[in-house]
């Protein structure tokens, strides 16, 4: 019984040898001579002048989930429509489930701001209007967008 496994088990152990003499020769062997240059952030030869603009405020990934969700629903619901009268009630039981997993992450998405690509917070006046000073040049945040685009950009400059 052990006899079919042995191929498997020399082929891990010289892995796992080969793995380990390649670290120790390579610690051993390299030339280690640290120089400001060699310790800098390679930015494909090209010194950095700037410091990184800030990370932009959209939450991409919960549009990216809720496409994904939204994928394997129609990968599932197509054999289902295909085969749906062979299934029976068991068929439209496992549907009706999978349907609630997916509305569920649907809300899940949703409730955490998936689709709010507006400004984070809304200025309201008493009787309910919003304001008209808030535009999309006072209340977008243009990130990295400095070297892109001749002159400044959301300033009263760029006029």
């Amino acid at each position: 019984m052990l006899g079919q496994y042995l191929p498997l088990l020399a082929l891990l152990a010289i892995a796992t040898l080969f793995s380990a003499v390649s670290l120790v020769m390579s610690g051993l062997l390299a030339p280690s001579k640290p120089t400001p240059p060699k310790l800098d952030a390679y930015e494909c030869g090209i010194v950095p002048s700037r410091d990184t603009p800030a990370r932009f405020p959209v939450r991409f990934f919960l549009v990216a989930m809720i496409f994904i969700v939204f994928d394997i629903e129609i990968i599932f619901f197509y054999p289902w429509a295909v085969a749906h009268r062979g299934l029976g009630l068991f068929g439209l039981g496992s549907i009706l489930i999978f349907s609630f997993a997916v509305f569920e992450s649907f809300v899940y998405l949703i409730g955490n701001g998936a689709l709010q690509w507006g400004p984070l917070k809304q200025v309201a006046h008493p009787d309910g209007s919003v304001s008209s000073k808030r535009t999309t040049t006072t209340t977008v945040r243009r990130v990295g967008l400095e070297d892109r685009i001749p002159g400044p950009v959301g300033t009263e400059e760029a006029a």
